[in-house]
């Protein structure tokens, strides 16, 4: 039974905490739409989406006023539209056909964005997924709601690096396809291992082919709810109280998800699938995942301690998640984008964090290297090695890693980028100057590691 102390508490986190439900995100499925004709099948892309997704960010801001509870995004997630092209597509420019028939139905339902411009190479490519893959570049300048991802690698199949080494000329062309935006197509484009197949956060959103027909996902987040309580705890709290403390609010938390995503699926006619209890941070003050790990106890965030500090976290959000919600999925854990975190990028310019530093931290959170912004005349070779080298983290530690990177054309270390909005802002980063060509350019695939076996 909830009493009027946790309603008062909820209204707390809301009003001074930052709380908010990040994203409603509608999962659908595409299969049926497949066609051998892309004209057909952008016909029945573009009906399909409308027939589910025409109430969506209606019923989002009904909830978001009925129960006080803020609502930022709503979002669409589509099977991964390699699969869905491959009968039909015989060219790069037919996958931005498709590209820009999303980008429509999503202008036309007024969702944020739409995930799923997707293929999944994890073990090898079809002619399909390359095409989309090549079409990437030209898909995002062409468009602006749309979301592309790439998984390159699993924990049973290894990582293949023959689509490592593509994308990394890919996220070079994109950048310079989108360079009047400061290579903004590069943001909404992020390459994955151990990609989940329900997660309802962007860039790296697809509805996986397991999925139902459709379904509601929902993404919270509460950084600023997490600082608040821990410096609220007496000075020289240890360990047992500070991680009980952040295990009840991530529950707590939780629970306001799990009570948007059913009155979503009740509303919506379509089925709940899990909530994604993830700590999303926004460029705002106090919703910083940098200024919790500072609360335990860092002077900046990239300080000895910070890889402890951030295992500590994640385990107790996941901990207190799961005891809310049966069908917690997704990414869930703690994000540490660069851009969208004030105090990532006040440790950047303070000169305590860098990409090796992030990388470590990589290991213990969610996701991975995310929106970094580099120099635009950073090698695309380095951009594969980086790739690898997060992919293999993801890998070997059975978990989801990712990098969205965006070599900024014309900017150099020490330059600022302005992106924008939830994207926010991000120092230009270095990279480190030591080439990895031939390590990148042997092509094939790395082999999966020994403890893949588990039949």
């Amino acid at each position: 039974m909830i009493n009027i102390s946790e309603v008062l508490e909820t209204n707390k986190m809301i009003e001074q905490e930052n709380l908010d439900v990040r994203t409603i995100t509608m999962g659908i499925s595409l299969l049926d739409c497949a066609t051998d004709s892309v004209q057909q099948t952008c016909q029945n892309i573009y009906q399909k989406i409308l027939r589910l997704a025409s109430n969506l960010v209606r019923t989002g801001e009904d909830i978001s006023r009925e129960y006080g509870i803020p609502i930022v995004n709503k979002r669409i997630s589509i099977t991964p539209a390699a699969i869905v092209g491959a009968s039909c597509c015989k060219t790069p420019q037919d996958f931005v056909q498709i590209a820009k028939t999303l980008d429509k139905a999503a202008h036309e339902v007024g969702v944020n964005f739409i995930g799923g411009f997707s293929a999944t190479v994890q073990k090898g490519m079809t002619p399909a997924d390359e095409l989309l893959i090549r079409s990437i570049p030209q898909a995002m300048r062409e468009t602006e709601l749309i979301c592309a991802s790439v998984n390159v690698g699993s924990t049973k199949t290894g990582i293949n690096m023959d689509a490592v080494r593509l994308m990394g000329d890919i996220i070079k062309q994109t950048a310079e396809a989108t360079r009047e935006k400061d290579s903004l197509g590069c943001a909404k484009l992020v390459v994955l291992c151990n990609a989940p197949d329900d997660n309802p956060f962007m860039a790296g959103a697809f509805h996986g082919v397991s999925e139902a027909d459709a379904i509601i996902n929902v993404g919270v987040s509460g950084p600023g709810v997490v600082k608040y309580v821990l410096e609220n705890l007496p000075e020289g709290t240890n360990f047992e109280v500070l991680c009980e403390s952040i295990k009840k609010t991530a529950f707590k938390i939780t629970r306001v998800g799990q009570l948007v995503a059913q009155e979503a699926s009740r509303r919506l006619g379509v089925p709940f699938g899990i909530i994604d209890l993830s700590l999303a941070p926004t460029p705002a003050v106090g919703d910083s995942v940098a200024d919790i790990l500072q609360s335990i106890g860092l002077e900046r965030v990239g300080a000895p301690g910070t890889t402890a500090a951030l295992a500590l976290l994640n385990d107790q959000v996941k901990k207190g998640g799961v005891m809310a919600s049966s069908y917690v999925g997704g990414l869930s854990g703690a994000f540490i984008p660069v851009s969208e975190d004030q105090g990532m990028i006040d440790s950047v310019l303070a000169g305590a964090l860098t990409i090796e530093k992030l990388e470590a931290m990589t290991c213990v959170c969610s996701v991975g290297l995310d929106m970094i912004a580099i120099p635009g005349d950073t090698p695309a070779t380095s951009i594969a090695g980086i790739i690898a080298d997060e992919a293999a983290i993801g890998m070997v530690n059975q978990k989801t890693t990712a990098v969205r990177v965006i070599p900024v054309v014309g900017k150099k270390v020490g330059d600022t980028v302005e992106f924008g909005g939830l994207l926010g802002y991000a120092p230009i980063m270095p990279v480190n100057k030591f080439a990895c060509d031939v390590f990148v350019n042997r092509g094939g695939r790395i082999p999966a590691p020994i403890h893949s076996f588990k039949n």
